[in-house]
């Protein structure tokens, strides 16, 4: 049966990044089976002291398949009163609202308590963060204010899950993250590095996304410099997203470890046209977290069929079977080291088969049964 379903999150015109590439996917799955989709967006999302980049917009085209309606602000509470109004009167049967940062819990907590008040609409709460990689004062009470309307959870980690449950027993299923299917299909090796300007031929391994202290890549340099230490020659290493922090940490360490002639930097905002010839440059994509829930490289990497180096931290490891689709390794520069190296000894294609199978997976089809089946009861 056809529903109206609402999607309150990021969406064009902001960058796409992982949260508004996933509502725009998200939102296309739903009207594949039938339903009728809107996406509620931010007119503004962050305040600049907030946003560590250097534009929270991108350049891409707008979406002609999907409705997309610029209108939240997030610091703005007459904003979030007419806002919720707006979407209370149109009794969609489902509401699915993005949850990433507690900053958005009193505009989307007051949102979602008007929306409740026409009765009708189901409201599930797709949680990236719950408790969030960099905390500030007010989080615990921005949080309980947020869960407090929503009716029910969808996860997709198991550490998620555990810090959603310090807050409420409200229902809540795990579902791992479905594949970002959605920036085309793959190109050769050949092809990606030529597009790139890159040498068409020698071991390149890719750090992709944007550059946050927990995602690890000091410990990546780190380990590039033990290697090159150990052995007087490394792969070449291609940082691809833009620095959300004070980069000149990782200058220091460039200059620290002789790493300039290994690497190639393009650390400027990624649009989405580019990110398969990213991903399609690389031997192997490399995850050095130290610290993490999820992470939306992993599906991306499963859509090019590139094997991975994962650390052992959040869910990460559950979703790269280790030895079959990459390599998982502990969180300090020798064990990625060491991982690095058993990548090559393997050889990037003893990984396909297995990629190929694992890869089945993670459909959108199984996060729409699992909402439906949420709200059903």
């Amino acid at each position: 049966m056809q529903q109206k379903v609402i999607i309150i999150g990021s969406a064009w015109p902001l960058r796409g990044g992982g949260i508004a590439t996933f509502n725009e996917r998200l939102a296309r799955a739903f009207q594949a089976a039938g339903d009728e989709v809107s996406i509620y967006s931010f007119s503004l999302q962050y305040p600049s002291f907030l946003f560590p980049g250097s534009s929270q917009y991108g350049n891409e085209p707008k979406p002609t398949d999907l409705n997309i309606k610029t209108c939240i602000n997030s610091i703005n509470p007459f904003n979030w009163l007419r806002v919720g109004m707006a979407i209370r009167r149109e009794k969609a049967d489902l509401i699915v609202v993005r949850y990433w940062l507690p900053f958005m819990g009193p505009c989307l907590g007051t949102i979602l308590r008007l929306i409740r008040g026409n009765k009708h609409s189901k409201i599930v709460c797709i949680a990236d963060n719950v408790i969030p990689h960099e905390k500030r004062p007010g989080d615990r009470w921005f949080t309980r204010y947020f869960i407090k309307p929503v009716d029910a959870f969808i996860t997709m980690s198991e550490k998620v899950m555990q810090d959603l449950r310090l807050f409420t027993q409200k229902p809540a299923r795990m579902v791992v993250h479905p594949l970002y299917d959605n920036f085309g299909e793959p190109v050769t090796k050949t092809e990606a590095r030529q597009h790139l300007q890159l040498p068409e031929t020698g071991p390149i391994i890719l750090f992709f996304g944007f550059i946050r202290a927990y995602k690890g890549l000091d410990l990546l340099l780190e380990a590039l410099y033990l290697l090159k230490q150990k052995n007087g020659s490394i792969p070449k290493l291609l940082i691809a997203g833009e620095f959300y922090e004070d980069r000149s940490t990782y200058d220091e360490l460039i200059r620290q470890y002789q790493l300039a002639d290994d690497l190639y930097l393009h650390t400027d905002f990624i649009p989405d046209s580019e990110v398969r010839y990213y991903l399609c440059a690389a031997d192997f994509i490399i995850q050095p977290y130290k610290h993490a829930t999820q992470s939306g490289i992993t599906p991306l990497a499963y859509h090019f069929d590139k094997p991975m180096l994962v650390t052992r931290v959040g869910a990460l490891a559950e979703m790269v079977p280790h030895e079959k689709v990459g390599w998982v390794t502990e969180p300090n520069a020798a064990s990625i080291a060491a991982g690095i190296e058993q990548l090559y000894a393997l050889g990037e294609t003893s990984f396909f088969p297995h990629l190929r199978v694992e890869k089945k997976k993670y459909s959108w089809d199984q996060l729409l049964r699992t909402i439906r089946e949420l709200v059903a009861g």
